[in-house]
Formats: structure tokens, C-alpha cells, sequence
């Protein structure tokens, strides 16, 4: 694949993904094209023979991996993480209110986001349904309404005195986006008609349902793009993470040629302790059904995990926010991140093998370090770690405005990532084995 043929990919993966679930299924397609085999988790899966499979849990977390001679002949994994969800808006169950003459929706926030990017953006609704068919069974699937719908305006330079300084803002009073002008429609029949609309012959199924329930979000309309004036940046909402979930998934699904596996979960942006969290049981599920303990013991003891997670690039207006000999650049390659305090689970001996994994696959890497005045993020990687006793090593793809509605990163360090973990899912044992003293 082209650096160009990367970026145009990367662009339709990031519009086809508004919210985790949209996310985890446009992975799934990107699976099933390179003839990945589904699983489902209440299933007897057996002994799986050499192939290529793939297991979601909660429609917003998935695992996949590849078996070169089948469970029986697993040595070592070649696995690597990311997370599907980020920041931003929830509708709340009892989805509209009336104030002033316009129906609002009520929404909560989730998740970390930066709420000042929010104002006066055009955004649409986007997320999972569950309803009650004609024949009274639940069924689930997902909704898009691909154009702008609400918007949270902000108030008038005019009629708020602190407008021109620090506003502090409000997360119950202020962030409920306006939806329309008049009497409040029945926001039930609004998720039928739209499901209806998007699933063509299938429409008559929904037609006489009822709404159950549901998992909605807000997204930002605009488009990603390419920007800059040489074209070096993509802009877009959501790149963290999912241009990382993009380069695991399209890595292994067109380089994996050794036991490998990658694992995207839900609700890191929120700690990671759910079903479909990292801090939950999904991957520990798995790999307990692939191998016996014993085995399972020495695979892990003889593999190593990629946590990836986009990382901090220098912001020019702001340099006096960085550890100022550890401040990653775009354009220069993957960032290795570390913490004293184990946020990061990265070792010098994961490090090392990550730069030499760069090595091999012909691309710079550097490091991230934070203030030590300043607290540290997290990732899934300390989660992993943890959780299972297999090495981690926590990168990411250098990116400004983390958490923004709309974020920006140098798109060919998203591809020289990739070049990186397709030399990592087509890597010998001999790259995963970590360096011991005395050795």
C-alpha cells in the first residue's frame, strides 16, 4: 500500500466510525474481506486449526488473531492494543426536553473531552439501538443519521461578562445542544424511521418495533480532511484512538504471517473497568478458551504487547507544556512512552524492542516523557500488564489537540506506524524474546 493509498483509507475508516460500535464494525468488515473467520463467545469453538478469526463483545470491543499452526502449535504471540471510544457526548434515556420554545437534547459527557471545542459545532447522532420486533423478539443494530442535527450554541460576547477571559462551563446547564424549533417529537419514532431508512429490504423489521433502549452519541459532523499546505496533516475527530485501531486491524489483516493477535476494547476513555473494557475479562476470556494455563503461561512469558495510543505532540504556542529533551515532533516516527509511575508499561527492555522492531521495518521512533509537574494520562497497556504478566511497550502516533471535537496528527507517522506493525505481526521469535541479564 502507497502513503497515499494509506491516507485515503485511513479518511473513509475514520467517516465510516463515529462511535465504538460503528468502529468495531467497520473493523469487522476490513476482517471479513481478508477472510477472517467470526466466532461468537456462547459458541464451543473447539480446537481452532491454522486460520484467521475474530470474536466482539458488546458490538463495541473486538478481538482477532491469526494461528499459524493452529492452538496446539502457538509458541508466542505477536499482540497489540488499542481502544475504539472517544470523548464526548452521551444522550441520556430520556433523550429530549423542551426550553424557551426549542426541544433540547439532554445529553452527558463522556469521558475526558475537551468541552470548549464543542460550541457551535454542527453534529449528528450516531450509536446502537435495541428494539422489539413484531414478533416480540430484541433485536440490535446500528444508527447513523449522517448529517448535522443539534448544535450547542454559545452565548453572546454581548450577554456573558466573562466571555473575553477563563469561562468556566457549566456541565448540566450548559451543554444541552438545540435540536429543533417547536413541540417535541417522539424521539422513539425519529430512531425507527431512521433505522427503517438505513436498512432497505430489512425496513418492514422495523417498521412495527419499539424502542427499547439505546446507545447514542454525539459526533461532529464535518468531515475528516487533509489540510496543510503541503497536505501533511489529517484533521478529524476521534484519532485518538482510532487511527491506531485502523493500523492494528489493517496490519494484521494484510501482514500477519506468525502467530498474532490485536484486541480493540471499549471504555478506556472512561477506566477501562466494563465488560468490553481492558480492565475487564474479554482478553483473558479468550485466550483461556484458545490455550490450557500451563501453555498459556509460557506464550505469554514469550510474547510481547503493543499498547498503542496516540502520544503529545509539540505544540509550538505552548512549549513551556513539555519535558523539553522528550518532546515528540510530527513527521519523525512513532513515539515510545514512558512513566515512572507505571502509567505507561513500558521497560527499557520493551523499548528496545520496539526500536529495534523500527529498525527492521525502516522507520524513526521517539520518546515521550511528562512533566514531572504535570500528571500523567493512561493507557490499556498498564491494564494489560497487570491483568495478564506479558511484557508492554506503550507507543502511539504523535497528535495535537487530544480530546478536542477535532484533532490533528501528521498522517505518514500513521503510516510509518503501520509499516511498523506489519513488520511486527510478521516478526521471528527471535524480536519478541526480551532481553535478559546474564544472558
Amino acid at each position: 500500500m502507497s502513503q497515499e493509498q494509506y491516507l485515503q483509507e485511513l479518511l473513509r475508516f475514520l467517516e465510516a466510525s463515529p462511535t465504538a460500535f460503528h468502529a468495531t464494525a467497520t473493523v469487522q468488515g476490513i476482517l471479513a474481506e481478508h477472510g477472517f473467520t467470526r466466532l461468537f463467545e456462547p459458541d464451543d469453538w473447539g480446537e481452532l486449526g491454522p486460520g484467521s478469526y475474530y470474536v466482539s463483545r458488546n458490538d463495541s470491543s473486538l478481538i482477532a488473531f491469526v494461528l499459524e499452526h493452529g492452538t496446539s502449535g502457538c509458541r508466542s504471540l505477536r499482540m497489540a492494543g488499542a481502544h475504539t471510544d472517544s470523548p464526548g457526548f452521551r444522550v441520556k434515556p430520556h433523550a429530549l426536553h423542551s426550553t424557551g420554545g426549542y426541544v433540547q437534547l439532554g445529553v452527558e459527557v463522556y469521558g475526558g473531552a475537551m468541552l470548549s471545542t464543542w460550541f457551535d459545532r454542527d453534529c449528528s447522532l450516531a450509536g446502537r439501538v435495541v428494539w422489539q420486533d413484531g414478533e416480540g423478539r430484541a433485536q440490535a443494530g446500528l444508527v447513523d443519521f449522517q448529517r448535522p442535527l443539534v448544535v450547542m450554541p454559545s452565548l453572546a460576547v454581548h450577554l456573558d461578562p466573562e466571555a473575553r477571559g477563563r469561562h468556566a462551563i457549566n456541565r448540566q446547564t450548559d451543554l444541552a445542544p438545540i435540536l429543533m424549533l417547536g413541540e417535541e417529537p417522539d424521539f422513539a419514532t425519529l430512531l425507527l424511521e431512521q433505522l427503517a431508512r438505513q436498512r432497505g429490504a430489512a425496513r418492514r423489521q422495523v417498521a412495527s418495533g419499539e424502542v427499547l433502549a439505546f446507545d447514542l452519541f454525539l459526533y461532529d459532523a464535518q468531515p475528516p480532511d487533509q489540510i496543510g499546505l503541503n497536505g501533511e496533516f489529517v484533521c478529524s475527530a476521534r484519532l485518538d484512538n482510532l487511527l491506531s485501531c485502523h493500523a492494528l486491524a489493517r496490519a494484521l489483516a494484510g501482514a500477519a504471517t506468525r502467530d498474532s493477535l490485536i484486541v480493540l476494547n471499549d471504555h478506556e476513555e472512561v477506566g477501562s473497568a466494563t465488560v468490553a473494557g481492558a480492565g475487564g475479562t474479554f482478553l483473558q476470556d479468550v485466550l483461556a478458551r484458545l490455550f490450557p494455563p500451563a501453555q498459556m503461561r509460557r506464550i505469554l512469558a514469550a510474547s510481547l504487547f503493543v499498547s498503542a495510543d496516540n502520544a503529545h505532540a509539540l505544540h509550538p504556542n505552548f512549549m513551556a507544556s513539555y519535558e523539553p529533551e522528550h518532546s515528540p515532533r510530527m513527521q519523525a516516527g512513532p513515539v515510545i512512552k514512558t512513566n515512572a509511575g507505571q502509567r505507561y508499561a513500558t521497560s527499557a527492555a520493551t523499548a528496545a524492542q520496539f526500536v529495534l522492531l523500527c529498525r527492521r521495518a525502516g522507520v524513526p521512533c521517539q520518546d515521550f516523557v511528562m512533566r514531572n509537574d504535570m500528571s500523567c494520562g493512561s493507557t490499556i497497556g498498564p491494564l494489560v500488564a497487570s491483568g495478564l504478566g506479558v511484557p508492554v511497550v506503550d507507543v502511539g502516533v504523535a497528535q495535537l489537540a487530544m480530546h478536542s471535537v477535532r484533532e490533528m496528527a501528521a498522517w505518514r507517522d500513521g503510516a510509518s506506524f503501520l509499516q511498523a506493525m506489519q513488520a511486527f505481526f510478521g516478526a521471528d521469535e527471535a524480536l519478541l524474546r526480551a532481553p535478559l541479564v546474564g544472558v
